[in-house]
């Protein structure tokens, strides 16, 4: 499908959050799907994986996830000093604001002429947990989370009875996990943590461990797997078509 890329300004509880929007250029109506991207934001290859997403017959929104401490428009570089303030911002952003992000962009996606109203979640890295923690909203039908960091570890801030791990059993869509077993910031103790709460909460859950490394659907840089990438692209268009 030929698509299109507009931005759109969302108003959220936490302030103005500028929002890509990738879509098929054909009329009619089209599932939506939030992507979820690293800490960096909307770099050229979170564009480039939203686009290939949408021209599959989606509307992807790509939120800057922490619109909150960052000028509109803010990319950071993939080096140590965007890590730095990537990092820096990950911490800061209490896991509250990002819930009424996930509420904005579902009531943004379920009032355009464009969209079905049906909504699923992806994203990598820091993304992947945004994804999983948007699948905690009962208007997320289906999520799929690569690479999700800090849901074993529950150090992202977040009131008290609200982290990620222990709300697991809130998920009422499905849910697919995807782990890199080279990955260092999901270790494999982390990830038999998650597994084993999965298992007990009886979520509707898909679980894979491939041999690959952190980042590797990144199209730049030295971990990343095309290979792999395409096969992803694959999976999440499959659950995203049969449940959206």
């Amino acid at each position: 499908m030929i698509i299109s890329h507009q931005s759109h300004d969302i108003a959220t509880a936490t302030g103005t959050m500028r929002t890509s929007v990738y879509r098929p250029q054909a009329d009619g109506q089209f599932p939506a799907i939030i992507f979820y991207s690293e800490i960096f934001q909307q770099t050229a290859p979170i564009a480039r994986s939203a686009a290939i997403l949408a021209g599959h017959g989606f509307v992807v929104l790509v939120p800057e996830v922490f619109h909150e401490l960052n000028p509109i428009g803010t990319v950071l570089a993939y080096d140590d000093a965007g890590k730095d303030k990537g990092n820096a911002d990950k911490w800061a952003k209490p896991l509250e604001s990002h819930d009424s992000d996930t509420q904005a962009l579902i009531d943004f996606a379920q009032t355009q002429s464009y969209c079905t109203g049906s909504v699923g979640a992806i994203g990598v890295c820091i993304g992947g947990h945004l994804a999983y923690r948007a699948a905690l909203n009962p208007a997320i039908k289906a999520a799929f989370c690569l690479y999700a960091t800090d849901i074993h570890s529950d150090t992202l801030p977040a009131q008290a009875g609200n982290n990620s791990f222990e709300r697991m059993a809130d998920i009422q869509g499905e849910i697919h996990f995807i782990w890199g077993k080279q990955d260092p910031h999901v270790p494999q103790e982390g990830r038999a943590k998650i597994y084993q709460h999965v298992v007990a909460t009886g979520i509707n859950y898909q679980w894979q461990e491939v041999n690959a490394q952190h980042a590797f659907m990144r199209d730049e840089g030295d971990r990343y797997d095309p290979a792999l990438a395409i096969a992803m692209y694959q999976q999440a268009v499959a659950l995203f078509s049969r449940t959206l």
